[in-house]
């Protein structure tokens, strides 16, 4: 039995654990900037700059399967400060790359830490948080991405186009530092990781056996929809509103005004959550975001862009909370990192397509206008998904129980 006294307060764990989360967001906001810039200096195709998000997606795929195995084996804390830690050093030293073959190389690794920390994160507030008001505890959790997005936007918005992406890239590896804050915080943790310990093997079958068969095959569809319309999408805004006309700096401009729209979008699907349920709630964002994104494939003047950009932002990030409050909630506590990971992991594969699919289909001429169909329909997909296969999970006092 945990002593009570001596378990920081999920406030706490949150607020820690947020904290590592919002300067993962930095980072991959950041590298929607970063990509628009390396392509003027390098001279890079749409397909090479496409590749650059497919390998750091690639990366988050093997970080999300190889370090929430490991969650279940060990101390979800500590994985968690060790993919930080990754994460950051790799991260500073893609800033000295000086090709593009380097850059993509640490971009790989950078992705691994990222994609390693995020389910681990989300678990193990999950499980600290009160029961009452657990999915309300990790869409807030998810809501420091929005706050990373938008860091990541303004420093991008002042750095890149007077001191280049270097000094950028540079700064996000800073956060090595914080994974030395993040242990003293995390000091005296213990995650509900069961004395008798499964092996990976009995894990795996678990999740696929007919009592979480229904709930891992929906969690892998949506996340694989989800995660490659996301960065499908949103690595590719800058360059979205470069090719609509406007300069690297009017569009990393509009980019930011956009990106103000993630925190009421996680706010009010914190709020909504604990209200409508994990599966509504997760259904009207996924919807939200689906319409959102073909009126903006659509919108050819500034202002509508703006608008259906906003909205885009609004509700797609809303559902991203909603899907991390609802994922580890599938699952017992000896299989739910292992659940968890290799469902992100699973999305990460979406990660690798979606912007590659871009790339290409805009060196091809594709219209946006078809291109942002493709994530309206993926997305149609994924609310398929929850609706014939999803079960609702609030009233359960304990995840999956």
């Amino acid at each position: 039995m945990t002593n009570l006294q001596t378990e920081p307060s999920y406030r706490k764990l949150l607020a820690a654990a947020g904290f590592a989360w919002l300067f993962d967001a930095m980072d991959v906001g950041m590298l929607s900037f970063v990509v628009a810039a390396l392509a003027k200096e390098w001279q890079l195709t749409s397909a090479q700059v496409g590749l650059i998000g497919s390998i750091s997606s690639l990366g988050m795929a093997v970080g999300a399967v190889a370090l929430g195995a490991l969650a279940d084996r060990f101390q979800r804390q500590n994985i968690l400060i060790s993919s930080l830690l990754i994460f950051s050093i790799f991260n500073g030293l893609s800033a000295l790359a000086g090709s593009y073959i380097v850059f993509i190389g640490l971009r790989f690794i950078v992705g691994i830490g990222l994609g390693g920390e995020l389910p681990v994160a989300s678990t193990l507030v999950s499980e600290k948080a009160p029961a009452t008001i657990r999915g309300r505890t990790v869409v807030l959790l998810e809501s420091f991405w929005a706050g990373g997005w938008l860091l990541s936007a303004l420093i991008s918005y002042f750095l890149i186009p007077q001191f280049g992406w270097r000094v950028a890239v540079a700064m996000t590896s800073l956060t090595a530092v914080y994974a030395i804050v993040l242990r003293i915080h995390l000091k005296g943790t213990t995650s509900q990781v069961p004395q008798q310990r499964l092996s990976l093997t009995t894990r795996l079958r678990t999740i696929w056996s007919g009592t979480y068969f229904s709930a891992t095959l929906m969690l892998w569809t949506v996340w694989f929809m989800v995660v490659f319309s996301y960065y499908g999408m949103f690595l590719w805004l800058p360059s979205v509103m470069v090719l609509r006309g406007y300069s690297i700096v009017e569009s990393f401009g509009y980019v930011l005004l956009m990106t103000l729209a993630q925190l009421p979008g996680y706010f009010t699907a914190a709020w909504a959550i604990e209200r409508w349920g994990r599966k509504l709630t997760l259904v009207v964002f996924l919807t939200g975001t689906a319409f959102s994104a073909i009126l903006f494939g659509l919108a050819q003047s500034l202002v509508m862009l703006m608008i259906f950009g906003v909205l885009l932002s609004f509700f797609n990030l809303g559902a991203w909370g909603a899907l991390y409050a609802y994922s580890p909630e599938q699952y017992p506590a000896e299989v739910r990192g292992t659940g968890t990971g290799l469902a992100a992991g699973f999305g990460r594969i979406g990660g690798i397509v979606g912007p590659l699919l871009v790339g290409l289909l805009l060196q091809a001429h594709v219209a946006i206008t078809i291109i942002f169909g493709i994530f309206f329909a993926a997305i149609l997909i994924a609310i398929a998904a929850i609706l014939i296969l999803g079960k609702e999970t609030m009233a359960a006092q304990n995840p999956a129980a």
